[in-house]
């Protein structure tokens, strides 16, 4: 669709609250008066059915806006652009117009990928993030300019919209600016990350948004409004998507990059202005009777996703049912976790050493997912724990160093099937919770170019897959998912999570409560987390059961016990229409009908 009559668009109908011309009305939903819920322990999620189309996000608010745009008659897309949107004002940690994103859209006959991950700045070198001639700790490199890469969101929202959208653009920025303007609550568990972070009151901006004013952060159930972000969503959405790479909005980011007393960084003018996001094909294997899809690079998801499940492949796993835990609960069996961890080890063995941008280093990735060739790696699976794997050898693989890259897990995930059944599986994130600590005009800037690398060389002075170039954008481990039948070629399941390099495992463990086991997508995103990421076996605190444990111990598991908080949001297929899902770890929430 085309942006040009935006600003007519606006002028005559996008005030907050009042209906657009094309006759959409938002409708502030009564969650904008109470907290969506709890922020931490267990909030159980029943599991939402709707027979026409279902929306599935990270907050009650951005699933209302989803919903009643897809009334309004929009799509899947639409309603992802919307939800997005109302997902920066309302889960700032997390995800934003200041960040990036990767979005799978599946139209009836393919599967895109639509890149909006950030970009390194054209000033960026593979020093920086080196002091005297040694890495930075993470957090060095993380608050303040130089970790923050050219944001790629707007751009991929309004290159989808332009391919996929039906309503106009503008309308879908109705609900966030009603929202920023009339105001919304603190969720419980934004406050508690507000009270947990020792960086973001750094930030002036941060500080007079987030903070009273004799410093102590503002609590659940606080009034906010943000009249700042308004501003920044009419703009956009009169003058479209150039505009936040242009002009004044453009210049404001590039000066608060570099005006950070301590920790400047690069990112220019010239950097956001030749920002763009790229269009993409999706990335599939089979497991069992499904056609699994997923982002090519630079996303690290579906190689890593694709090569556990080619392992396990030959392994009956579905005869390793959940067993029953202490509170009745299920969770997965000491062997089914022992089987997939060392499948996940060997797995993120090969992510470290040879993923990264595919545009700019050469990724084998047919390589790493061949067949013969994850044949020979499953065999490395024994009865007793590897430990630490090793990379493999993946046939037409470079030689590569060995990386650390750090992840952290500030991200959120949207999945969307509308009336016509177009499906969405966007994934998006800042990187770590509240991004560099950088706000401008009413939003947070991105930390991403922690997702490179710190070190560009190895030990043994070969050059690291993933290491900091200008222009590249930093290897992810965000892993939105369509699946498929194999047999009927029908859309079966939207799914994904935030959670660092841990999206992996997380969606993982879904997969295999869903394809092995027989569960409901809701059954399989309720099972205890697990996996490894060739290191201990992570197992989640408190609810994984003694026995499970022992028995990972007894096969020579390093095992950590953690608090693993996934997001998983989904949607799967059943008889009646949809099904929608929710992680009871999060705020997230379903709708549809």
């Amino acid at each position: 669709m085309s942006l040009k009559p935006l600003g007519l668009l606006v002028a005559l109908g996008l005030l907050g609250g009042c209906a657009s011309q094309d006759g959409f009305h938002y409708v502030p939903p009564p969650q904008t008066l109470i907290a969506p819920e709890a922020a931490s322990g267990w909030i159980d999620k029943p599991g939402w059915q709707g027979r026409d189309f279902m929306v599935a996000a990270a907050n009650p608010l951005a699933v209302d806006a989803g919903y009643q745009i897809i009334k309004a008659g929009g799509s899947a897309v639409d309603a992802a652009i919307a939800v997005q949107l109302v997902l920066t004002l309302v889960e700032p940690q997390s995800s934003g117009i200041g960040g990036g994103s990767l979005m799978l859209v599946w139209d009836g006959k393919q599967v895109a990928a639509v890149d909006g991950r950030e970009t390194a700045p054209a000033a960026a070198t593979d020093q920086l993030f080196m002091k005297e001639g040694k890495p930075m700790a993470f957090y060095e490199g993380v608050v303040g300019g130089r970790s923050v890469g050219a944001p790629g969101t707007v751009r991929a929202l309004a290159l989808a919209h332009e391919r996929y959208g039906k309503l106009p653009w503008a309308t879908l920025f109705e609900p966030a600016i009603t929202l920023a303007e009339q105001g919304f609550v603190i969720s419980p568990r934004l406050a508690t990350l507000l009270a947990k972070d020792p960086y973001l009151a750094g930030d002036p901006d941060a500080r007079a948004y987030f903070y009273q004013a004799d410093g102590t952060p503002k609590t659940a159930g606080t009034r906010l409004t943000n009249p700042a972000l308004a501003r920044v969503l009419r703009t956009l959405a009169s003058d479209g998507p150039d505009a936040f790479y242009h002009g004044p909005l453009a210049e404001a980011m590039v000066a608060k990059v570099h005006a950070h007393p301590t920790n400047p960084g690069v990112l220019s003018a010239a950097d956001l202005a030749s920002y763009r996001a790229k269009l993409r094909d999706g990335l599939c294997f089979d497991y069992r009777q499904s056609e699994i899809c997923g982002f090519p690079t630079p996303s690290s998801g579906t190689i890593a996703l694709g090569q556990i499940f080619g392992m396990l492949e030959s392994r009956d796993m579905a005869a390793l049912k959940p067993v029953q835990g202490e509170q009745g609960q299920l969770a997965a069996s000491s062997e089914a976790i022992h089987l997939y961890s060392e499948a996940a080890r060997l797995a993120f063995a090969d992510r470290n050493q040879y993923v990264a941008d595919g545009d700019v280093v050469d990724v084998p990735v047919t390589g790493l997912l061949d067949k013969g060739y994850l044949a020979q790696r499953g065999h490395l699976i024994g009865n007793r724990s590897m430990g630490v794997a090793q990379p493999g050898n993946p046939p037409r693989a470079l030689a590569r160093g060995r990386d650390a890259t750090p992840e952290l897990p500030s991200t959120s995930h949207i999945s969307i099937v509308d009336k016509s059944g177009m499906a969405v599986a966007m994934t998006s994130s800042i990187e770590d919770g509240f991004g560099s600590r950088l706000m401008v005009n009413g939003y947070l800037l991105n930390n991403q170019l922690t997702d490179f690398s710190f070190t560009s060389v190895d030990a043994a002075g070969l050059p690291v897959a993933n290491r900091v170039e200008p222009g590249k954008r930093p290897r992810s481990s965000m892993s939105p998912l369509l699946v498929f039948d194999k047999a009927s070629g029908e859309l079966e399941m939207s799914l994904g999570s935030p959670g660092g390099s841990a999206i992996i495992n997380y969606v993982g463990k879904a997969l295999l409560g869903t394809q092995d086991w027989g569960l409901d997508l809701q059954q399989a995103i309720n099972l205890p987390n697990f996996g490894s990421r060739n290191g201990p076996t992570e197992l989640e605190q408190g609810r994984t059961p003694d026995a499970v444990v022992q028995g990972l111990k007894a096969r020579g598991h390093e095992v950590l016990l953690n608090e693993q908080t996934s997001g998983l949001q989904g949607v799967q297929r059943h008889a009646d229409g949809w099904l929608g899902a929710a992680d009871p770890r999060r705020e997230g929430v379903a709708r549809g009908e």
